[in-house]
C-alpha cells in the first residue's frame, strides 16, 4: 500500500508558536531552511511493507544515476528528525527515510523484534523502491541497524556512514545517569522534561541551548505508541558488532563528537581501528549535532559519498 503526502517539514502540526519563533533553536533552524536557494525537490511519504514489515517512508527522488542515501534514525525518533540535515544534502541525491515499527507513523509490531533480524527489511525497502545497492548512514542506534546491514547484505550497501555510535554491547559505555535517561521515552514525551535533561545527556550544542534539543525532539519528530520505543530498546539485547567489524567491506566514514555523554568518542576510536576502510572524523560537539547544526558535518558526508562518483553520478 501506499499513500502520497506533503514532503514532512522541519515543524510538526503540534509545534506551538515560541518553538518555532526566530530566537528559539527551531526558529535559527527554519531560518537556514528558509533561506534563498535553488527549490528542494519533494518528498512522498509511502506507507510500504518490506521484509514482512509495515513501516512509514519518506522518498526524495533525486535524479537517475545517483546513488540514494539511506538513512537510519536513532532509538524513539521519527524520520522527521533527519529534515534538516537532509534540506542541506546536494538536492540531486536521492534520499529513503523511514519509521521503524511503532516508531513515528509506523504501526507498532504485534511481538518484539531483534535487530539482527531486520536487514531483510531495508533490503526488502531497496526492492520495493526499485534499488540495487544504496548508500547507508546511521545515527546512534541507526548506526548499530546499518553495521548490521552491512555485515549482512553487503552487496546492498556502497558507502557506510556511522555517526554517533558504537559497537553494540561491547562497547565503551556512557556515564550511567546518562544512560539511565534512555530507558524511558519521556524526553520525546514531555517538552519541559527535554529541555531539563538536553544538555547532560545530548552534550555539545545542547548544553548552551537546550532549546534546540527540545524543538527537535517535538517539533520535527512524531509521537509512536510507547510500546515502539521498548521494541527498539530491547531490540539491541546481547547484539554486538564488535567482533565482525574487521569483516565490514564498504568504505565507511565515522563520525563522533567530543562532546557526546551517550556514546564516548573513544568507541569510534575502536571502531576506526577495527573497520579496514574506515575514516574517522571527530567533531566539536554532542549527538545530536547532524540535526541541530547540520551545516557542519555535511560537507564531510558529502565529500565522502561522492569520493568515486563521475560527475554524471555514476561509479567509475
Amino acid at each position: 500500500m501506499t499513500a502520497d503526502q506533503a514532503r514532512p517539514g522541519p515543524a510538526g502540526e503540534d509545534a506551538g508558536e515560541d518553538q518555532a519563533r526566530p530566537g528559539s533553536g527551531l526558529g535559527r533552524v527554519l531560518g537556514r531552511l528558509r533561506r534563498g536557494g535553488p527549490p528542494e525537490p519533494a518528498d512522498r511519504m509511502r506507507v510500504l511493507t518490506a521484509g514482512g514489515r509495515t513501516i512509514r517512508v519518506s522518498v526524495r527522488e533525486g535524479i537517475a544515476g545517483w546513488p540514494p542515501l539511506l538513512l537510519c534514525n536513532g532509538i524513539g525518533a521519527s524520520l522527521e528528525l533527519f529534515q534538516p540535515f537532509v534540506d542541506v544534502l546536494d538536492p540531486r541525491r536521492p534520499v529513503i527515510r523511514f519509521d521503524m515499527p511503532g516508531i513515528g507513523g509506523s504501526p507498532a509490531p504485534v511481538v518484539p523484534y531483534h535487530l539482527a533480524t531486520l536487514p531483510s527489511m531495508l533490503a526488502g525497502l531497496l526492492d520495493e523502491l526499485g534499488y540495487e545497492q544504496a548508500d547507508v548512514l546511521g545515527i546512534s542506534w541507526g548506526g548499530g541497524l546499518a553495521q548490521q546491514f552491512a555485515l549482512s547484505r553487503p552487496d546492498r550497501v556502497r558507502r557506510l556512514v556511522l555517526v554517533a555510535t558504537a559497537p553494540g554491547a561491547l562497547m565503551v559505555p556512557g556515564r550511567p545517569w546518562v544512560l539511565l535517561r534512555m530507558l524511558t521515552p519521556r524526553r520525546h514525551r514531555d517538552p519541559g522534561y527535554a529541555a531539563q535533561v538536553a544538555g547532560e545527556l545530548y552534550g555539545g550544542s545542547a548544553r548552551k541551548d537546550p532549546i534546540v534539543a527540545r524543538d527537535l525532539l517535538h517539533a520535527t519528530t512524531r509521537l509512536g505508541p510507547p510500546r515502539g520505543y521498548y521494541y527498539q530498546l530491547i531490540s539491541t539485547l546481547g547484539w554486538t558488532s564488535l567482533p565482525f567489524l574487521p569483516k565490514l567491506r564498504p568504505p565507511t566514514l565515522i563520525l563522533a563528537g567530543d562532546d557526546d555523554p551517550i556514546i564516548p568518542v573513544i568507541n569510534a576510536r575502536i571502531m576506526r581501528w577495527l573497520i579496514p576502510r574506515s575514516t574517522l572524523h571527530v567533531y566539536h560537539g554532542g549527538h545530536l549535532e547532524l540535526a541541530a547544526d547540520p551545516e557542519r558535518l555535511t560537507a564531510a558526508v558529502e565529500a565522502f559519498l561522492d569520493a568515486d562518483l563521475t560527475p554524471e553520478g555514476n561509479q567509475p
